[in-house]
């Protein structure tokens, strides 16, 4: 069976608008993290969605 972790912090990828939970990679720096992913952080902060549309 899968192990789950429920219990991790998460975080609002500044993006894709998507939440990202914490990696032990980023365990040092988390604060600091504000990408989901490298392909996010390459695509640099998009404004968020209108509410309804």
């Amino acid at each position: 069976m899968a192990h789950r972790k429920p219990h991790l912090p998460e975080k609002i990828c500044v993006s894709c608008h998507r939440p990202f939970a914490w990696r032990k990679k980023w365990a040092r720096d988390w604060d600091q993290v504000k990408y989901c992913s490298d392909r996010c952080r390459a695509t640099g902060p998009t404004p968020a969605a209108a509410p309804g549309k």
